[in-house]
């Protein structure tokens, strides 16, 4: 474990991890060049002695006392303590967040803390604010939108709302919005644009509802009727029935209307000269906002009527997708503050403007896992490619190989005989030792065993280096599967490259008797989930579960030996907010899968489906609302009946009778299936 210069102590700091090859990755200079006393470049940030390559991670709150802390302090402490920048151990520190409450420094505020000049210096590792991170809400206000915190910031860094241009220190400070205290910690609503209606226009073209608190100082004779007018509009019926929203300075250059406008697929027009917008280092504005004049305020309506409807649909859309990627709740806002500063340290594996502008967005893009685009499954259109051909079957065996006839041995012979089969891994979980060599069949494809690591039901997805296919077929020891059934289900995968395409579905439900989520394998007309038992997705999953999923998760995963497939497609759907893929199977499937034939399978376990249940709530709690998304399509290969013989069909094994002509669309069926499962 590489250390970090900082020294631990005990004192009201938040702190981040630096584990072998995480802290500093490059030399900065040491000279801080200053303005007006303030650092204005990274040569503040003193990173030393770590390799070029790693993860720099945030950590644990020393307090002075045990008086409970500010409660505006609780919506930053949380989001950053659940992350993967987290540590406990100040001693590996690279970064410091104080844990006195800086967001709100309003001097009129109740949340206002006092001496927070003499706290800040008495801190023993404060050394001038190097390698400190500050975040901060509220300070200056109207007339003149000071923004002095109330405290020398030395050379901190700085996490601001409502920041002006003037003072922004390019490539050190991070501009943040300006949210509520009713601000959603985790997960947070979804935008609330529902159809991409064309033309793109609502009702109003243009809105704006407001006034300033001291109006009434200034009262004329037309404020009578203008009020009566005023109070005959809703403002929240304005906001989700308008295309484009004014989002003028308030008392400082932020407001909550733009995270308003943002959320409710309004376009925001912004009327702020001088307001460095959230996140302008990554965020391309221009694709989703109107960036307005104060001076030129009468030239609005003309410049927005001017703006194509194509374009104004894509800005709509990508108010969507920014809410939802980097600003629904205090825990993306948080998150997407330290990727920032990451990128900035790790520049070699930073992430590009494509990334942090396109779906799913720069928080689910780890950089880490690789530099090339084109290994993710999420931008293959954009670059012109398709995923390879072939794929890598991950086989979970947990029972021990006594005899020939095993299911998991037919499996594998079945797997090495599809066309796009590049090679089998074997993950041995079983507590007996690994049978020898010559007990596993001969096959045409290379046959890779491994010892799983623990033997935990969380290594099946690890990213192992064997896998060197972008697809991953993985399979429960006791699956059964035919090779027609594997080859078509690929097939279907290559065309939705970023979902979960298989073929044991499941769904999730709201009960309201018990006020909590459901788990059900009843066969009914949809599904959310396709489980991993047998299953096709992108490889980047496996990292992406390693890596950005809390190890809590992961050890109740692996302490009940369960419900890793329901984690998975938690997590699949929460980065594309789009459901898998069931794909049609033999009619004797559902009476020969999931464990019929596994003597130790723990889908025979009383407990198995209780805990599953209980699964379902806690991964929701984590993800801060239901990412599961119910489908009622499933992709068959053949659905008409028609002259041709049925023996020059592809996939005729699948279906042991020709399919009904009632089923009428030629590649994918939806609706009321009578037997989707």
């Amino acid at each position: 474990m590489t250390k970090c210069t900082l020294k631990a102590a005990k004192f009201p700091l938040l702190t981040i991890r630096s584990s072998d090859k995480d802290c500093g990755l490059l030399k900065l200079e040491k000279l801080a060049s200053s303005m007006h006393g303030l650092c204005v470049s990274q040569a503040c940030l003193s990173l030393d002695t770590i390799d070029m390559q790693g993860l720099l991670q945030f950590g644990a709150l020393y307090k002075l006392n045990k008086a409970r802390p500010p409660e505006s302090s609780q919506t930053v402490r949380p989001a950053i303590e659940a992350s993967r920048f987290y540590t406990s151990d100040p001693g590996q520190a690279c970064l410091f967040v104080l844990s006195l409450d800086t967001l709100d420094r309003d001097q009129l505020s109740p949340q206002y803390v006092h001496n927070l000049r003499s706290k800040v210096q008495s801190l023993h590792l404060w050394n001038n604010g190097r390698n400190h991170l500050i975040f901060n809400l509220y300070s200056g206000t109207w007339p003149d939108y000071t923004e002095d915190v109330g405290f020398d910031i030395g050379q901190a860094m700085l996490a601001k709302a409502s920041i002006s241009t003037e003072n922004f220190r390019p490539n050190f400070d991070v501009s943040i919005p300006l949210f509520s205290k009713d601000h959603p910690r985790t997960g947070g609503e979804k935008g609330f644009l529902r159809f991409n209606t064309i033309p793109p226009l609502r009702k109003y073209m243009l809105v704006f509802k407001g006034h300033g608190k001291d109006w009434q100082k200034h009262k004329d004779s037309r404020c009578d009727r203008d009020n009566a007018e005023y109070e005959k509009y809703d403002y929240r019926e304005m906001l989700h029935n308008a295309t484009f929203c004014l989002v003028p300075r308030g008392r400082r250059l932020g407001s909550f209307r733009f995270l308003e406008a943002l959320q409710a697929a309004c376009v925001p027009v912004m009327l702020s000269n001088g307001w460095e917008l959230p996140f302008s280092e990554v965020i391309d504005w221009n694709q989703a906002a109107v960036i307005g004049d104060e001076r030129l305020l009468l030239q609005i309506p003309s410049t927005i009527r001017s703006i194509h409807q194509d374009k104004i649909l894509a800005l709509r859309q990508q108010t969507q997708f920014l809410w939802e990627a980097y600003f629904s709740s205090v825990e993306k806002i948080v998150l997407t503050t330290l990727e920032i500063i990451q990128d900035r340290i790790f520049k070699h594996i930073s992430r590009n403007s494509l990334i942090w502008n396109k779906h799913p967005g720069g928080l689910f893009v780890l950089p880490q896992y690789s530099s090339y685009l084109g290994d993710f499954p999420y931008y293959y259109a954009n670059l012109g490619l398709k995923p390879l051909s072939t794929f890598t079957a991950v086989i979970h065996a947990v029972t021990p190989l006594v005899s020939q006839s095993q299911p998991v041995l037919k499996l594998l012979v079945a797997v090495a005989k599809s066309q796009y089969c590049a090679q089998i891994i074997v993950l041995w979980n079983c507590d007996k030792p690994l049978p020898a060599k010559h007990r596993w069949p001969a096959t045409s494809v290379p046959v890779i065993v491994i010892e799983g690591e623990s033997k935990v039901m969380s290594s099946r997805f690890l990213p192992y280096d064997n896998i060197v296919t972008d697809a991953v077929l993985s399979l429960d020891e006791d699956t059964v599967l035919s090779t027609t059934e594997v080859d078509f289900a690929f097939t279907v995968w290559q065309s939705f490259p970023e979902r979960i395409v298989g073929y044991p579905a499941r769904s999730h439900f709201w009960d309201n008797t018990k006020e909590r989520w459901g788990y059900t394998s009843k066969w009914t007309n949809d599904y959310s989930m396709v489980l991993t038992g047998a299953a096709i997705y992108h490889k980047y999953y496996h990292y992406l579960y390693t890596h950005y999923l809390p190890a809590s998760l992961k050890n109740m995963v692996d302490q009940l030996a369960n419900c890793e497939d329901i984690l998975m497609n938690f997590l699949v759907s929460a980065v594309t907010k789009l459901p898998p893929i069931k794909v049609t199977q033999k009619k004797q499937y559902k009476e020969t899968m999931m464990g019929q034939t596994s003597r130790a399978s723990r889908w025979a376990d009383p407990d198995h489906f209780a805990q599953r249940q209980s699964c379902m709530n806690t991964f929701a709690s984590w993800f801060g609302y239901m990412p599961l998304i119910h489908s009622q399509m499933r992709l068959d290969p053949v659905l008409f009946k028609d002259q041709v013989s049925i023996l020059r069909k592809k996939y005729r094994d699948i279906f042991p009778k020709p399919v009904a002509a009632t089923m009428a669309k030629p590649l994918w069926m939806d609706g009321k299936l009578e037997n989707p499962q």
